[in-house]
């Protein structure tokens, strides 16, 4: 099996959390949020990692974070109790940062590759190390469980002496005079000596531990409820009722603990201060309502409950008043001991809108500009349907509820504003989030996907479905014809592309020559003379070449009634976008993704409509997308799922990388079209970051 490979440049470069001149753009939160992580020596000083790549840092107690990119989700994150500039954080190793969370390095293991693969190029390390789920700091020195080994480092985390056998993986470590102890999923090790005791407990999803007044305080979250135990030999089911989730303590102040419970129809987090004997009920919500909670517009969207109860939860290790809980769309904090949460992701405008603290999780498919009005702007977004500022950017609300039907919510995939028509829009919906990822179809087929087209006359107050002659299908890209704005084109995902001819109101099926079988019509470009070139997302999952599961591309000069397949690069079967140059007609950009076992990915050129290519950026082998600049057809865009946003000046010929920007996941680059050299970048989780494009 070959992967892409690579040296690990991060392991001797610092990654970064400057965001150099770039800020975040959107409402915040949507997506899930875990592992916060509050500093022994500053209480303002917090980190949180989510599941879409990003990590972030707060040094103002959650008013503002800043993200920063460790090439992969975090699995833990740990402040060194004697140095307050130390911070670890696990993702595809074990980085280091020596700066209080604003550079980081990686240090183990040293040396490394990495492969890029799957649905989302996932980077992992090639290393026969074993990996670390588990780490605490005690008595100056690292304590790492590896697989079934406790390790010990002397030297921050490069080398590692193994200390003693484990039964099982260890999910928690703490540090107890001169005994470790590794808590697992069924049972808690104590190592004394160089030697080692188990004692097996009940099955555990979670599990933490903290210390005060000399003794150990351990618990375990468990489907059946919550146990405690004060040696590790002995577990006595606590009085929380309900099944438990999320556990975490204070490290020096063991008696206080939060737990997240859900008990029948009521759910949330509950508190003790006496090592587990009594439990206050703070954070209390159900579908219906919430109390003591403040949670921003996941709230006043979707209703309590869409969130959840927390995923994780972190507190203070030396004010165990204050805690922090993560879940599907948000971090909420509490500084009263849990009886008030309040969330650290959005700040409520004046009007009724939402502004990020720069704790954004969005999924982003663009950002789209109102050509009658420049404050008003609109965001395609996954999970959370479609968002809609008046005022710029600087604030946002949702935009779905009034007339999208409420099965279509879930994705906007694109956004057209009728550039004739003052306050005409339109949207392509679907139920389906991920698109054109394989993973959405594993299970389950693109014909039970719902969705459609709606269309507002009104700036986006209301809306309208568009459903004659439409089935029900994630519909991911619209087109406005450029000589006649009341034809529109549509790619119906697993079904085709459709026409309209009346602005919307009916609609033909347009696939004539497309393949029979579901095909996955995913993206749509035009050129200067009214030829269609119609993007087919490929079904392999690992770019295997040469069969019906193949990407294509198909063009069409008559408006979409019959369609020819066109060239792709050789050995290329994964297009994800093109771009029709605005002067040149016969000169396409293509973006491709490359295939397992092959560097073929990239941006490719052709200058004679699609008869041959050639590449032209090699350097990011998962491209997602290529725009051009409108008003300057020689500045082109691209950013792909590796870490980057490329620029060329040149009209192709050569890139250079955009600085500032480092997201994992990047999707789409739009010019701004009110500031010079300003871009904006979406994201898939990482919200829309907008900053100077040189």
């Amino acid at each position: 099996m070959f992967f892409f490979r690579f040296l690990l440049i991060a392991a001797l470069l610092p990654v970064s959390t400057s965001h150099n001149g770039w800020s975040v753009v959107g409402p915040g939160g949507g997506g899930a949020m875990f592992h916060p992580t509050i500093s022994p020596h500053d209480p303002n000083r917090v980190l949180v990692g989510c599941d879409m790549t990003g990590s972030y840092l707060s040094e103002d107690g959650g008013k503002s974070w800043k993200m920063f990119n460790l090439r992969g989700p975090a699995r833990f994150f740990l402040f060194d109790p004697s140095d307050p500039k130390v911070a670890y954080a696990k993702t595809i190793g074990l980085w280091r940062s020596a700066d209080s969370g604003h550079t980081w390095t990686m240090v183990y293991p040293a040396n490394a590759a990495i492969e890029a693969d799957g649905d989302h190029a996932d980077e992992r390390v090639v290393s026969d190390e074993p990996g670390i789920d588990a780490l605490t700091i005690h008595q100056g020195r690292l304590w790492a469980a590896m697989g079934t080994a406790l390790k010990s480092s002397r030297d921050g985390g490069k080398t590692w002496a193994p200390v003693a056998t484990l039964p099982e993986r260890g999910m928690h470590i703490v540090g107890d005079a001169g005994r470790i102890h590794v808590i697992g999923a069924n049972s808690l090790s104590t190592v004394e000596g160089g030697k080692s005791s188990t004692w097996p407990h009940a099955a555990f999803v979670d599990v933490a531990a903290g210390i005060e007044n000399g003794k150990v305080y351990f618990y375990g979250a468990s489907k059946e409820g919550l146990f405690i135990s004060g040696d590790g030999q002995s577990w006595r089911k606590s009085s929380l009722h309900g099944s438990v989730r999320a556990v975490a303590a204070s490290e020096r102040n063991g008696r206080t603990a939060y737990a997240s419970y859900q008990d029948g129809a009521s759910f949330g987090v509950a508190r003790t201060a006496d090592g587990g004997e009594t439990w206050t009920l703070g954070w209390k919500e159900s579908r219906q309502k919430a109390v003591n909670v403040d949670d921003g517009w996941v709230s006043d969207r979707f209703g309590p409950g869409w969130g959840e109860h927390p995923l994780t939860l972190g507190v203070s290790p030396t004010q165990p008043e204050l805690a922090y809980g993560t879940d599907l769309g948000r971090t909420l904090r509490t500084t009263d001991g849990g009886a008030t949460w309040r969330n650290t992701y959005t700040n409520k405008m004046p009007d009724g809108s939402y502004a990020s603290t720069g704790l954004d999780v969005t999924t982003n498919y663009g950002i789209h500009f109102d050509p009658f009005r420049s404050s008003h702007l609109f965001l395609s977004v996954t999970d959370i349907g479609m968002m809609m500022s008046e005022n710029g950017g600087q604030s946002w609300r949702s935009a779905t509820e009034h007339g999208v039907p409420e099965a279509w919510w879930n994705t906007t995939y694109w956004i057209e504003f009728d550039p004739q028509v003052k306050d005409r829009i339109y949207a392509v919906t679907g139920d389906t989030h991920d698109l054109p990822r394989p993973k959405m179809w594993r299970f389950r087929s693109p014909m039970q996907f719902k969705g459609g087209v709606v269309r507002s006359d009104d700036g986006g107050k209301t809306w309208r479905a568009l459903k004659n002659g439409l089935p029900e299908t994630s519909v991911t890209h619209l087109l406005l014809d450029r000589d006649n704005h009341e034809r529109l084109y549509i790619t119906g995902f697993g079904r085709g592309v459709f026409r309209s001819d009346d602005g919307g109101t009916s609609w033909q099926k347009k696939s004539s020559g497309l393949p029979e079988k579901e095909p996955f019509a995913w993206r749509l470009a035009q050129d200067s003379k009214g030829t269609l070139y119609l993007v087919v997302a490929r079904r392999s999952e690992d770019g295997s070449i040469g069969n019906d599961r193949d990407g294509a591309l198909y063009k069409s000069a008559d408006h979409g009634d019959t369609w020819q397949r066109a060239s792709l690069p050789e050995g290329v079967n994964g297009p994800n976008g093109i771009v029709v140059d605005s002067k040149d007609p016969r000169r396409l950009y293509l973006a491709a993704w490359a295939r397992k076992g092959a560097k073929n990915g990239g941006i490719f050129l052709s200058e004679d409509a699609g008869v041959s290519w050639k590449n032209v950026h090699s350097a990011d082998q998962h491209v997602y997308d290529v725009t051009q600049d409108p008003a300057r057809p020689e500045v082109l865009y691209a950013t792909g799922y590796e870490s980057s946003v490329w620029r060329s000046g040149d009209r192709g010929a050569t890139w250079k990388r955009v600085p500032g920007y480092d997201f994992k996941w990047g999707q789409r680059v739009t010019v701004d079209p009110y500031a010079k050299d300003m871009i904006y970048v979406s994201t898939f989780g990482g919200g829309v970051w907008h900053g100077p494009a040189r």
